[in-house]
Order: C-alpha cells, then structure tokens, then sequence
C-alpha cells in the first residue's frame, strides 16, 4: 500500500480468486449498479486501519457467505477509477475457502464458476481478465 500511497492512490479494495475444479468464482454486479452487468471477483474497499488479509476475510464472507480458510499468494494489482471519481488500487489474492461451498449473495445478482475457456463468453474488466489469465498461467 506504501506504494500506492506514493503514486496519490488512497483507496484500496482487496479481491479473492476463490477457485473450484480450476473454475473461478465470479459475481455480477445488479444491472442497476455502477458497472452493471460485468462480473467481478468477490471484493470489496479495505477499512481505515484494516489490513488487506482482515478485509479479504470480512470481504468475502459479506459477498458470499463463504468463509476465508488460508489467503494464498498475492496475484497482483491494478487501478482503476470509482463510482465516486477516487483512483483505486485492487490488490488480488488466491484464496482457499471451507469445504461448505453454499454461496450466499448479499451485493450481486448472481454467480458462476468461471473456466479460463468459458472467460471471453461473461463480461469482466481488462484488469480481471489480466489477473485471471496470469492465475491459470501459473496454476496449469
């Protein structure tokens, strides 16, 4: 984040590549939403004073009703701008989840489990697509 911080960027949001039989769990934001329609990692802002692995728990159980079972390796960042005009820097995470895989939304209209051939048929952002791809790169 101290990086971040030195390039003007003062809002964090951390995401989890939460990951089934080598499919990926994504969400989709409600059409009437900032960016409706696409599909997203579970994710969510980093609290003042929260560290990234806290929200990366908090986060995930507040999108999905899963619960965090070990923050895995870092995956990367990018930047983006917010609804509310703030530069935003999403750092990414792979993320083992409990063996309870009932998925409880709370801020999406829906999910799916996402295999690196099916990514290019559900709308994601480039910086998602750049993530994912490098994931299964590094995971095949």
């Amino acid at each position: 984040m101290e990086e971040a911080k030195r390039s003007g960027i003062s809002r964090y949001v951390v995401a989890a590549v939460i990951t089934k039989n080598s499919e990926v769990l994504l969400l989709r934001r409600p059409e009437s939403d900032f960016m409706g329609g696409i599909y997203e990692l579970p994710s969510g802002k980093v609290e003042e004073g929260e560290s990234l692995g806290d929200a990366l728990h908090r986060e995930v159980e507040e999108e999905t009703g899963l619960r965090t079972k070990k923050i895995g390796r870092h995956l990367g960042h990018f930047d983006y701008e917010s609804k509310g005009g703030e530069m935003t820097r999403q750092f990414n995470f792979a993320v083992e989840v409990g063996e309870t895989m009932k998925i409880e939304l709370s801020e999406h209209e829906q999910y799916l489990w996402c295999g690196e051939d099916d990514l290019n048929n559900h709308p994601v952002t480039s910086g998602v697509r750049r993530v994912l791809l490098s994931f299964w790169n590094t995971t095949s």
